[in-house]
């Protein structure tokens, strides 16, 4: 398999092991130091995979998530390293009935290790976000 579809499998199974709540799946699909920043669509910075996936845990644990990723624009850079970006349309679905439909992008960049791809760094920028609250009327 060559480099291009090794990292588009590497983030389909992102996308799959984050919406069957995978978590030792998902725990390897990110180098050690991976660097997760969900800053522009309202979260916050998590550096290390062990520290992200205890984070997901506790945040995703009753939510319902589907996540799409279509497009992706990935480049080699060298060897052992490419970076890439998807477009992103996800739903994410409280035990309350609310609702979030998004849409954006993940900017990354990928490690090769043991011949394997991993995520190294992933950005989620949003481009518009619809949020239903079953409280409002």
């Amino acid at each position: 398999m060559d480099d291009l579809e090794a990292i588009k499998q590497l983030k389909a199974r992102y996308f799959r092991t984050m919406d069957t709540k995978d978590w030792d799946g998902m725990r390897q699909v990110f180098t050690d130091g991976v660097v997760m920043d969900t800053t522009e669509s309202g979260g916050g910075v998590v550096s290390g995979a062990d520290e992200f996936m205890a984070f997901l845990r506790e945040t995703l644990a009753d939510v319902i998530t589907v996540h799409h990723g279509h497009m992706p624009e990935i480049e080699v850079t060298g060897a052992t390293t490419a970076r890439g970006v998807w477009a992103l349309q996800d739903l994410l679905i409280w035990p309350n009935g609310s609702r979030l439909l998004g849409f954006g992008h993940y900017h990354e960049t990928y490690e090769k290790a043991d011949g394997e791809w991993r995520i190294a760094s992933s950005k989620l920028t949003r481009l518009h976000m619809d949020f239903t609250d079953p409280g409002e009327s």
